[in-house]
């Protein structure tokens, strides 16, 4: 009896001893499930991956879904899951439109990176401003963000054009160079390069001797560099994006006018276009990010380490080269998940902090933004660079 009465203690006790095990169990079970089954924060992201600039939206879109996934792999944001949800405009202004009221309107994110064009950005500025939702612009033009006081939800990350265009004259001045001719593309981001190089060439005492026009579709420039032959330019800067900015040095190296020295707009930053020209962009000169020269950035500067750390991500992952266009999303993106962290997912506190947010080390420069300044970047972000030997060198 004694015997069968311990058996039964044993028994009630091995059994209260599991009980307890697997109640533990569960409730880590519970407490990892809880963490896993937290709600994303959702990021919309509108990028030109197909179409005439898919140059662009390509590198952009890979950078985003690589930095998307860097984050899932570590926890996420505070423990959330990130979610971006990329729609290709294709280059197209309509569809740009449509994919940001997508964004709003269906998928109810709280913030967007993007579009990759100025024309498509500025096409969208009416609409976030109206829905409050913050977008983070990885476009050039000034008037993407100006003024801020009609722009108060849309901040921008690539180097304005006034920018550019300011120390493109820098260059040529300390080369004791004051007439120049202008070519640019009768796009968004021509047009406001275009009206950049006009308005400043006033301000520093800079000639234009000739300014010339062309659709980007054009398939020949030799007549608008044969017009500029015929003038006393001493310069010439083009600004346009896609294949007539490559178009634009072929037909300057084909018609012998390599004398006259040839400058790109920031737009020409990728190593593809120095491919595509076949060795006619030897000589040419452009302001870049430092992005774009990682081995050239000296060692104290405060990027070196961020685009040192991207570049080699980048190209272990997807086995090319990196351009400024990847570098556009990598500070847009990090920007918005540095809001989510600090804020959550609220429009209102998202746009709040980007506004205030200082010495953000990016790809293309340390970020200052402030109430009267929602690209945070001045002319010191660019290097003036060359194409030596098919790749880019520091200007001496």
């Amino acid at each position: 009896m004694k015997i069968k009465r311990r058996a039964i203690w044993i028994t009630l006790a091995l059994t209260i001893s599991l009980a307890f095990v697997f109640s533990c169990a569960k409730e880590k079970e519970e407490k990892k499930a809880t963490t896993e089954l937290k709600e994303p924060y959702k990021v919309g992201a509108v990028f030109s991956v197909t179409g005439r600039t898919s140059f662009l939206g390509e590198p952009e879109k890979k950078t985003a879904e690589m930095i998307t996934e860097a984050i899932n792999n570590t926890g996420g944001i505070n423990g959330h899951p990130l979610e971006l949800i990329v729609y290709d405009d294709e280059s197209d202004e309509t569809k740009c439109v449509l994919a940001v009221k997508r964004l709003i309107k269906k998928d109810k994110v709280p913030v967007i990176i993007g579009p990759s064009l100025s024309g498509n950005s500025l096409a969208v500025v009416k609409i976030v401003n109206d829905e409050k939702v913050p977008l983070v612009s990885c476009a050039a033009s000034f008037k993407i963000v100006t003024p801020v006081v009609d722009r108060k939800w849309v901040f921008k990350v690539p180097q304005s054009d006034s920018h550019a265009v300011l120390t493109i004259f820098d260059h040529l001045i300390a080369n004791g160079k004051s007439k120049i001719a202008i070519m640019s593309v009768s796009t968004g981001f021509g047009a406001s390069g275009r009206e950049e190089l006009l308005r400043l060439a006033k301000e520093v005492g800079m000639e234009i001797v000739a300014d010339e026009r062309y659709g980007p579709k054009d398939t020949d420039l030799t007549a608008q560099l044969t017009r500029i032959r015929g003038t006393d330019a001493q310069a010439i800067v083009n600004w346009s994006v896609g294949p007539t900015q490559v178009l634009a040095v072929k037909n300057w190296y084909d018609l012998g006018m390599t004398t006259i020295p040839f400058y790109q707009s920031h737009g020409f930053g990728s190593r593809k276009n120095i491919e595509l020209a076949a060795g006619a962009a030897e000589g040419v000169f452009c302001p870049l990010g430092r992005v774009n020269i990682p081995d050239l950035v000296p060692a104290d500067n405060p990027q070196k380490e961020v685009i040192m750390a991207y570049n080699q991500a980048y190209q272990a992952k997807y086995n090319e080269p990196l351009s400024s266009f990847g570098g556009h999303a990598w500070d847009a993106l990090n920007l918005v998940i540095d809001a989510l962290r600090a804020v959550g997912p609220d429009s209102a506190k998202i746009r709040d902090y980007l506004e205030n947010r200082r010495n953000f080390v990016g790809q293309h420069g340390v970020f200052n933004f402030s109430p009267t300044d929602h690209n945070g970047l001045t002319k010191e972000a660019f290097e003036m660079v060359v194409v030596k030997d098919g790749d880019w060198a520091l200007v001496p």
